[in-house]
C-alpha cells in the first residue's frame, strides 16, 4: 500500500523525466485502451486502464461534482499495479495523489517541448490542488518569476496566491502571460483568445468531455494543439471538438520527444490517459 504521501515524494522532475523516457522509449499512446465512465450516485467512477509485457495497472476515479459543499474533494481514487506476465499485484497507490502528481507532469512536459526557454509570467485558472501543482510542475521546467491566479472563488484564490507566493488577478491578465494554465471545472471558455500574444503558450487540462471546454475557437485556431493521442483528443476533447478540429490538424507529445516534426502548437490540451499512470506509478514503485 503506497500512501498519498510516498507517491507525492517522487516529484515533478523524476515524472517528467520518467514520461518523457517512457515516449522516447517507443510508447504508443494511439494504442492505448479507452478510458471508460460509468455512473454512479451524484458523479462517475472512470476505469483507466493501461500496460504492456512488464507491467500493467488500473485507475479507478471516482469524481464527484457535489463533494467541495461536502467539505470533501472532488476526485479520490485507487491505482493498482500488476505484474503483467503473471498479473499478480504490485501495488495499491493512492489514486487522487497519482492523478495530482501525474496531470501536471505532462502539463510541464509540453511545456518544456514549446514553450519558450526565457517563459517567465504565469497565469493560472483555478484555486484548487491541479492549481498549485501545476505551478510547481512549470516552475520545475521554466523560471517563473511572476504567477497570477484567476479564480471565480475569491478567498480560495487568496489562500493559493498565498501557499503559491503568487497574486490575484483578473482574465485579462493573459495578455502579457507566457504561459496560460487552465485547471478548471469550467464548460465555457474562460478568457478571449484574441487577448493572447504571439508567443503564449496555453495548457488546458480541466475537461475530457466533449461538450466541455476551458478555451474558445480563436485559441485553439490561433495556437495549434498539442494533445497526448490524436484518437483520444477528438473523442474526448471538447475545446478542440467544438473548435472543429480533425485528426490530420494535431501534433502529439510523441512526435515532439522523438523530433520527427518541427511543428511547435501553443495549445496543450490534455485529458489524461492510462499510459501516464502507469509510468508514473512505476516510477514510484521503483523509487521506493
Amino acid at each position: 500500500m503506497i500512501s498519498a504521501e510516498q507517491v507525492s515524494a517522487l516529484g515533478f522532475p523524476r515524472a517528467i523525466a520518467a514520461l518523457r523516457a517512457a515516449l522516447a522509449g517507443g510508447l504508443d499512446p494511439e494504442t492505448e485502451p479507452a478510458r471508460v465512465p460509468i455512473g454512479f450516485g451524484d458523479g462517475e467512477v472512470l476505469v483507466m486502464p493501461s500496460g504492456d509485457e512488464r507491467i500493467a495497472g488500473i485507475k479507478l476515479v471516482g469524481i464527484a461534482p457535489g463533494n467541495p459543499a461536502r467539505g470533501l474533494p472532488r476526485i479520490h481514487g485507487v491505482y493498482v499495479l500488476f505484474d503483467a506476465p503473471t498479473l499478480v499485484p504490485r501495488a495499491i497507490l493512492d489514486g487522487a495523489a497519482l492523478t495530482s502528481l501525474r496531470t501536471p507532469a505532462v502539463s510541464a512536459l509540453g511545456v518544456d517541448l514549446v514553450a519558450p526557454p526565457d517563459a517567465r509570467k504565469l497565469v493560472v485558472f483555478g484555486a484548487g490542488p491541479q492549481a498549485l501543482g501545476h505551478i510547481r510542475a512549470l516552475r520545475a521546467v521554466r523560471p517563473l518569476d511572476s504567477v497570477r491566479i484567476v479564480g471565480r472563488n475569491r478567498d480560495r484564490a487568496a489562500a493559493l496566491a498565498a501557499e503559491a507566493g503568487a497574486e490575484l488577478a483578473g482574465p485579462e491578465s493573459v495578455a502579457d502571460a507566457d504561459i496560460v494554465a487552465c485547471c478548471t471545472t469550467a464548460r465555457e471558455p474562460l478568457f478571449d483568445g484574441r487577448l493572447l500574444g504571439d508567443r503564449t503558450v496555453v495548457v488546458a487540462v480541466g475537461s475530457h468531455e466533449p461538450a466541455a471546454r476551458e478555451v474558445d475557437t480563436e485559441t485553439v485556431r490561433r495556437c495549434g494543439a498539442l494533445v497526448e493521442s490524436r484518437a483520444t483528443a477528438v473523442r474526448e476533447a471538447g475545446d478542440l471538438i467544438q473548435a472543429g478540429i480533425t485528426e490530420d490538424e494535431l501534433v502529439t507529445f510523441a512526435d515532439l520527444v522523438r523530433g520527427t516534426t518541427p511543428a511547435r502548437p501553443r495549445l496543450i490540451k490534455t485529458v489524461g490517459m492510462g499510459w501516464e499512470d502507469l509510468v508514473i506509478a512505476d516510477a514510484v514503485v521503483t523509487d521506493l
